[in-house]
């Protein structure tokens, strides 16, 4: 079988939505987080996709939680990649959305969630104004920021070629394609066709899913895509009947042995920094 690359394995561990009291497992504090992130870069996961919560496990946008998350988990391995949300669920304010980008220049993430239009969830709006989502582009240029391009739908696609002709996006181009949400597009082949069919040149693709179509969407991905996102973020559970609690160390593992099983290779840290065009660790940025 012939695969696109080695397979970037991309880790949500703690999202905006999931608690305590829905699953043990999920990380909340700065040390949490970090110590979820060492474990599952251990099972392969390069790049981490980081929502940070307060002292009571609510959402925040403080920066110096960020710091300290990323703080911990670079002192581990410096190569990792780093992404920082900019979510449009709690707050339509750009500069509170853009409060994970504006941190100092050692703890400054290497990529920023962009998600590229408006959409519901099963019980909440995520609202992605255009304009908001120009300026969110355009801060992310200005601090070499890479954005990670989250699509839920066709039309979401045909916006980044708009942010692409204004010059706020540079190849290679990452997307994180997440299926299965009631209101968007699902995990279907013929659903995932169009989108993937409508991507620029030059674009670097991971499959994510949403609740029990994170198994689905992560096989698929594993023998189509360039990388898969998995983590508690968009799923708590390990098996489709919902008796059994992940943990994201988990998730990451089968991901892992999927890829194993096909005799695909999973892409470590400094090759991820290639295909997406990010700089090392030890080098300043530069996403031109």
């Amino acid at each position: 079988m012939s695969f696109p690359s080695p397979l970037i394995i991309n880790l949500a561990p703690t999202g905006m939505v999931p608690v305590r009291s829905q699953s043990p497992h999920i990380p909340l504090s700065p040390e949490e987080i970090i110590a979820d992130a060492v474990l599952c870069a251990q099972q392969g996961a390069s790049m981490f996709h980081l929502h940070a919560r307060d002292a009571d496990g609510v959402p925040t946008d403080d920066a110096a939680t960020y710091e300290s998350i990323i703080r911990g988990i670079r002192a581990y391995s410096p190569e990792l990649i780093i992404v920082t949300t900019t979510s449009g669920r709690r707050s339509p304010e750009v500069e509170k959305r853009a409060s994970s980008l504006r941190l100092s220049d050692s703890l400054r993430p290497d990529m920023a969630s962009l998600t590229l239009g408006s959409m519901n969830f099963s019980r909440q709006a995520s609202l992605n104004a255009p304009d908001t989502i120009v300026q969110l582009a355009g801060i992310m240029q200005e601090l070499g920021i890479k954005p990670e391009l989250e699509v839920f739908d066709l039309g979401m696609v045909n916006f980044a070629k708009v942010l692409i002709d204004k010059g706020l996006l540079k190849p290679p181009y990452y997307f994180n394609i997440i299926l299965g949400n009631p209101a968007t597009a699902q995990a279907k082949l013929l659903h995932l066709a169009a989108i993937v069919g409508d991507l620029p040149p030059d674009s670097i693709w991971s499959l994510g899913g949403i609740g029990r179509y994170q198994t689905t969407a992560n096989g698929l991905g594993v023998v189509m895509a360039h990388g898969v996102r998995t983590g508690l973020e968009d799923n708590l559970w390990l098996d489709d009947e919902r008796t059994t609690l992940a943990t994201n160390a988990q998730l990451v593992a089968r991901v892992a042995a999927q890829a194993k099983a096909l005799g695909r290779p999973i892409a470590t840290a400094p090759t991820v920094r290639t295909m997406l065009g990010l700089a090392s660790s030890t080098s300043p940025k530069d996403i031109a």
